[in-house]
């Protein structure tokens, strides 16, 4: 079974031009949570962004729902270099 973070890269290399430069890193943020740092190339980041919001909103419901069923919250942040 992938874990949260494998699920996520697999969704969001469907979403980019540039598969390959999508990176996830996880990060615990104590209590239990789990923050999961997304990394896109600069010209992607838009697409994962989506119109509003919508996409990266779509993608944190995912995890956090995923997380859930672990029994440890999980979190989405797109970080830009």
């Amino acid at each position: 079974m992938a874990t949260p973070a494998e699920d996520l890269v697999a969704v969001v290399r469907l979403l980019v031009d540039d598969a390959r430069a999508v990176r996830v890193e996880a990060v615990d943020v104590g209590g239990g949570s789990v923050e999961l740092e997304l990394r896109a190339a600069a010209d992607d980041c838009g697409k994962v962004i989506g119109r509003r919001g919508r996409a990266i909103d779509a993608l944190r419901t995912l995890v956090r729902v995923r997380g859930e069923r672990e029994g440890r919250p999980h979190g989405v942040e797109l970080v830009e270099d």
